[in-house]
């Protein structure tokens, strides 16, 4: 069975390492700091390396920067089987060196931005599956546009991630990609809760692609291909 090239592989990993870096380096900032950022500051934090990461990786694997992203491309028919499990490994491998990198620096004890919920576990488990699916359904139908350049899809889909972390990080962290909770989780042994970002992101997404399937049909997918940005 073919492989992924190895360099859509590394755009992966190093995607995701940007990814984690900045967005749980900003939260790590902002406990250092005592509100120098903010939720604002660490939502917009989040959305802005997303924009940064699919204009610098969009062409060389679509930027997916996020298991649940290939899963939902993967149940849409837009990515091969066979680039499904390099692509989430490179993205895992990618967000643990980011966190690993973090706790060089963070103080001891830290829990390096680690998704941990302030809510019950079904409540958190619920927001987690809305928020991503929503982010999900957003990327499907923000690439299938006739304007899809790869700058709009990168404004587009960081703008909506900021908006997501915003409201949705004070009750669960706001993970919406497993490899973004992974990292931090087994770096800072905060993985009590992992199950929970493992999972509701991939339902939350497959939910998307089910839901862009019925709402606009074949339309939803017609002019996307696994080569262009963000697929």
């Amino acid at each position: 069975m073919q492989r992924p090239p190895p360099q859509r592989l590394l755009a992966e990993a190093l995607g995701t390492f940007g990814l984690v870096a900045v967005g749980t380096g900003a939260m790590l900032l902002e406990g250092g700091r005592s509100g120098w950022l903010g939720a604002v500051g660490i939502a917009l934090s989040f959305g802005l390396v997303v924009v940064a990461m699919v204009l610098i990786f969009g062409r060389a694997s679509g930027a997916h920067i996020n298991p649940a992203v290939t899963f939902a491309a993967f149940s849409a028919g837009l990515i091969a089987r066979r680039d499904v499990l390099p692509y989430m490994l490179a993205q895992c491998v990618g967000a643990i060196a980011a966190s690993a990198l973090l706790a060089v620096w963070a103080a001891p004890g830290s829990a390096l931005g680690a998704t941990l919920p302030a809510v019950p576990l079904a409540a958190a488990f619920a927001i987690e599956v809305g928020v991503t699916g929503l982010l999900v359904y957003v990327i499907l139908r923000v690439i299938s546009r006739p304007d899809a350049t790869l700058p709009r899809i990168a404004w587009r889909v960081g703008a909506t991630v900021s908006l997501l972390a915003f409201v949705s990080g004070p009750a669960t962290g706001a993970s919406m990609n497993p490899a973004r909770s992974l990292g931090p989780a087994l770096v800072s042994g905060n993985v009590s809760a992992l199950w929970l970002y493992l999972i509701a992101p991939v339902l939350g997404a497959w939910l998307a692609v089910q839901a862009c399937k019925r709402s606009a049909g074949a339309a939803c997918f017609e002019s996307v291909n696994s080569s262009e940005p963000c697929r």
